[in-house]
């Protein structure tokens, strides 16, 4: 008799709410080790990190063969400076459109494809830190990204002077201009991601997802040209027009009929906008019920 009341103060006592053993948390280390698992759980994540990267090294390598090919052809102004391609033969617009839109998709689908599956029901009573998943989330696509935006950036520069020594036409990493080439080149896909995952967080289908952020990273900034004052304002405000201005080494000066992106501007588009995206998810997050 002693022994089942002795048990049963034993078992009221450890199922006390303040006790640890009844009132365990996971730690926001706990969540992003749950984001990794469901992030690299998914074939399609691999095949689309692998075209990510081998795209633009492949878009490089055509490039600097292109001009590889036309040296004997180039005057004596554009042989006395290779720079004026060779940076945009190393980071090619052409090649980064693709890592841009991959980064934004799988940013989009960390959250749009919970929402489409209805797993964000089951993860938010797990965790009732609805932020807290988002920023598990946004961690787990910014550090992920980071590593492959970095893989890229080097891979084709390396690409594209090897082609390009053949001519003599290669350019120095403390070239000025090329390592903020390099930075922007590697940072363009963490940006997008995070972009992705505040759009996929206000969306929540992951079609529509994507179609959106495929409008707005790329397509958008084309209807703004650059000979009005108000329109060039516009169209630098995007990731897209801001990676073209950081890849440049030189740029013609403003003037009436053209006006360039800053240097200044162009870095606090790749601040603002995964920020402002990662507080836009938190809070859509918080306020929307699942």
């Amino acid at each position: 008799m002693s022994t089942v009341t002795s048990s049963g103060r034993v078992g009221a006592a450890s199922a006390l709410p303040g006790d640890d053993a009844a009132d365990v948390r996971p730690r926001f280390l706990d969540l992003v080790g749950a984001e990794w698992i469901k992030f690299r759980s998914l074939r399609s994540t691999w095949w689309t990190l692998v075209v990510a990267i081998l795209v633009p090294w492949g878009a490089a390598a055509a490039a600097a063969t292109a001009d590889y090919d036309n040296w004997p052809s180039y005057g004596p102004l554009e042989k006395a400076a290779p720079h004026l391609f060779a940076v945009h033969d190393s980071w090619p617009l052409e090649g980064y459109v693709v890592i841009m839109l991959a980064a934004g998709a799988l940013g989009a689908l960390a959250m749009a494809g919970e929402y489409g599956s209805g797993l964000i029901r089951t993860t938010t009573v797990a965790v009732p830190a609805r932020g807290s998943v988002v920023l598990a989330k946004a961690v787990v696509q910014a550090g992920v990204w980071t590593v492959v935006g970095w893989v890229c950036a080097l891979g084709s520069y390396a690409i594209a002077q090897g082609i390009l020594s053949g001519r003599h036409a290669t350019i120095a990493l403390d070239y000025s201009g090329v390592p903020r080439a390099l930075v922007a080149a590697a940072m363009v896909a963490p940006v997008c991601a995070l972009v992705g995952l505040g759009i996929g967080a206000l969306v929540r289908h992951a079609g529509g997802t994507i179609g959106i952020l495929a409008f707005v990273v790329l397509l958008l900034p084309q209807f703004f040209s650059q000979t009005k004052q108000w329109s060039a304002d516009i169209r630098h405000l995007f990731p897209v027009s801001a990676f073209g201005r950081l890849t440049e080494v030189w740029t013609a000066p403003k003037q009436p009929g053209f006006y360039p992106a800053t240097i200044t501007g162009s870095w606090l588009d790749y601040l603002v906008w995964p920020l402002v995206a990662v507080v836009l998810a938190v809070w859509i997050v918080r306020r929307r019920d699942v």
